[in-house]
């Protein structure tokens, strides 16, 4: 939802297509980045519902303009996808139960699930990663404090730093000796800081399984 995961859709849709398409190829998209500053720092249950009217007038303007299908590009944002979902007759590809899918496929049985603190916590993105046969350990809540903390004040701001690097690196570790199977890495813009290809432990990156699967459905049109 921040600028820093729309540029990161918009690339990594585009760079999938073309790879799928061919070398002059490019996604038809229709794109709308929303004031992230009206969207942060959700508590009560008024904001949420400030949020979802936001992102259901979004979504009608989209599919209004011809949109066929949407992608919310935010984990966190996904706690108002059943009342955004219901307001608009196109479907919405949900990153969980697309992360889920994938996990699944790959036989991950036992996840450690890292993003904002709605996320990390709360059942509205956890209970579709159990549905798919994945158990999911219990957040560490000083890791959740911390990992919120990294998120919105850093990398929604576009800053990469080594600290955060190392943090997540030692998180991981730590992660693997308790015998973690795998990461669901649940936020857009986790990827700054962790290495989704070289880690201790598979690392199943949403904003990249969540392109993948806006790109299956444009070559499937």
């Amino acid at each position: 939802m921040s600028w820093v995961s729309t540029r990161m859709y918009y690339e990594t849709i585009n760079r999938q297509v073309q790879k799928r398409v061919g070398p002059m190829a490019s996604a038809p998209l229709l794109i709308e980045s929303l004031d992230f500053s009206q969207l942060y720092g959700l508590v009560e249950a008024s904001d949420w519902s400030r949020a979802e009217e936001v992102l259901t007038v979004s979504a009608k303007r989209l599919a209004d303009a011809g949109a066929d299908a949407l992608v919310i590009a935010a984990n966190s944002m996904h706690r108002v996808y059943d009342g955004v979902a219901a307001a608009v007759d196109v479907p919405i590809l949900h990153i969980a139960d697309c992360m889920g899918d994938r996990m699944a496929a790959a036989s991950v049985k036992s996840a450690a699930l890292i993003g904002t603190r709605n996320v990390m916590t709360e059942s509205f993105y956890r209970r579709r990663l159990v549905a798919k046969g994945v158990d999911l350990v219990p957040p560490d809540m000083a890791e959740v404090d911390e990992t919120d903390r990294i998120i919105y004040e850093e990398l929604m701001a576009g800053q990469v730093t080594r600290n955060a690097e190392r943090y997540f690196k030692t998180m991981i570790t730590r992660m693997e000796q308790d015998g973690v199977g795998a990461v669901a890495l649940a936020c857009t813009e986790l990827n700054l800081v962790v290495d989704t290809s070289a880690n201790v432990l598979p690392i199943f990156d949403s904003s990249r399984i969540h392109c993948e699967a806006a790109v299956d459905w444009i070559c499937a049109k």
